[in-house]
């Protein structure tokens, strides 16, 4: 296992970080066996581990405390606040309000003193930045959180939160979590180059672009659509949609020069995150065993420059094969309402 210095922080992390998404009842509901993989992990040189409050509403988070029992001390610790926990006004977001209460039942099931790395999981259009800064800052000053980042944020907000925390004598984002895979080379564009301006460390998650570079969906090969990921999001992988050609003509070549190099698929996918020098670590979200032992065999594989100018040429730099699932969308474009004047206004002109 490789390591890297997260950001500016000097905390020095694994360049694999373990994602506990599919730990709990949307992915693996087995506790003892997601905790076998956790300190399997451990073992295999992995240290820095991430979740998030609703990740299996909360129950990842009581996985991960209690997998990390008599480790904590060698472990990074990384989770993430935003999404709505439970029913009811002000349980999400990212105002003082629920951050401040949030950390304190993330605390209480990993069952932890303290987070390492305490992430804001999507922008909130909401609350102004200022506000979630100064409370992120009072949490580290509390010995809470070591330090703080964001997740899915667009380049522009990035800068915009570097340049309050500035003015306004703050705590600054030290780290992003954008999703970065073979298919989705977006962040390229502008948010790697961003964080490299600034010196934040960068976690890329989605590196096998939500199981399609895993291997088990090729050109001509039938896809069921009524179980696993194919179920839940079955416009991702029909390969009768016409939006979906492109990412079965790609995974065709890169399947292909993947074996050229004698590995596989998923080997290359994850090399090639790791191969940008804006990114710290990347994240892979087991949800058995096996699948952590596969992923980590290619740990110490590396792309020299001719593979990676072959990878160019099948999807080119900074360029989107598909959407990225869960990537933030700003509200000028999500609420239709912000694009129109009210009635009386258009009648009028």
């Amino acid at each position: 296992m490789r390591y890297r210095t997260l950001g500016g922080t000097g905390i020095e992390v694994s360049t694999y970080c373990l994602g506990t998404m599919m730990f709990g009842s949307v992915g693996n509901p087995d506790h003892d066996e997601c905790g076998r993989i956790i300190r399997t992990a451990l073992d295999r040189g992995i240290n820095i581990v991430d979740t998030a409050d609703m990740y299996s509403a909360g129950e990842s988070e009581v996985i991960v405390g209690k997998a990390l029992r008599g480790r904590r001390d060698d472990v990074v610790l990384a989770t993430k606040v935003h999404f709505p926990m439970g029913e009811g006004r002000n349980r999400g977001g990212n105002s003082r309000r629920w951050i401040v209460r949030a950390v304190e039942e993330s605390l209480r099931r990993l069952d932890t003193d303290w987070i390492d790395l305490y992430q804001v999981h999507r922008p909130d259009d909401r609350t102004d930045i200022e506000e979630t800064l100064s409370a992120l800052t009072d949490l580290v000053r509390a010995g809470k959180i070591r330090a703080f980042g964001c997740s899915t944020f667009p380049a522009e907000q990035i800068v915009e939160a570097q340049q309050v925390a500035e003015r306004r004598a703050l705590g600054r984002f030290r780290t992003e979590q954008p999703p970065y895979s073979l298919l989705a080379r977006g962040i390229e564009a502008s948010v790697l180059p961003v964080c490299q301006r600034y010196g934040i460390g960068v976690l890329v998650w989605s590196p096998l672009a939500s199981g399609f570079l895993t291997g088990r969906y090729r050109r001509g090969w039938p896809v069921d659509l009524t179980s696993g990921r194919p179920a839940r999001t079955p416009g991702r992988f029909d390969p009768d949609l016409p939006g979906n050609v492109a990412k079965y003509d790609a995974v065709e070549q890169l399947i292909d020069l993947a074996g050229e190099l004698g590995r596989t698929l998923p080997e290359l996918a994850l090399a090639f995150t790791s191969a940008h020098p804006a990114v710290t670590a990347t994240i892979i979200g087991p949800r058995t065993m096996d699948q952590l032992e596969r992923l980590l065999d290619g740990a110490t594989v590396g792309l020299d420059d001719a593979t990676l100018d072959r990878i160019d040429a099948i999807v080119p730099p900074g360029a989107n094969i598909y959407p990225p699932d869960g990537v933030w969308q700003p509200a000028a474009l999500v609420d239709a309402a912000r694009r129109r004047r009210p009635t009386g206004d258009r009648a009028a002109a």
